[in-house]
């Protein structure tokens, strides 16, 4: 059996926020030269990056990778729609989560997982602006436990 290495490029932090996440799916991603040498010096962005369907497979929109600096004249395009690699039973089983009202697939991480450019989706529904408040008052109770903890301990 092998190892599996893997290596934390960036996270969508903003998203746990945003969404409740139902599934994960891992994904790779169909990229450029330039672009796996940029997201090896982690120079990207998913903060606003979506998943959608385009012609039976799934394509990731708005996430930004950027030139790669030491690329002549060969560079891509930082914003460009890139593929992401699926199985098809998974495909399908998204395409019919995805008709259900509410639904968006968003990048949730991005990592290299021996070798390979692997994009962490999650199956999100939009929170309402009660439900973003209940995460913040959860958070702040678990800090205050935290602390609470700490201060018995000392």
């Amino acid at each position: 059996m092998t190892e599996e290495r893997i290596k934390l490029i960036c996270r969508n932090r903003k998203a746990y926020y945003d969404y409740t996440i139902d599934a994960l799916y891992e994904a790779g991603m169909v990229l450029k030269g330039t672009e796996v040498k940029s997201l090896r010096l982690g120079r990207v962005n998913i903060e606003d990056a979506y998943a959608r369907f385009r012609d039976g497979e799934i394509y990731l929109f708005n996430a930004h990778i950027s030139p790669y600096p030491h690329a002549a004249g060969e560079n891509h395009e930082p914003d460009r729609p890139r593929k992401l690699l699926l199985r098809r039973r998974e495909i399908k089983r998204l395409l019919g989560k995805l008709q259900e009202r509410g639904y968006t697939l968003i990048p949730l991480k991005l990592y290299f997982k021996n070798r390979h450019a692997k994009v962490e989706l999650g199956l999100a529904k939009g929170k309402k602006k009660v439900d973003k408040r209940e995460t913040i008052r959860r958070r702040e109770e678990q800090r205050e436990l935290e602390r609470a903890r700490k201060r018995r301990h000392r």
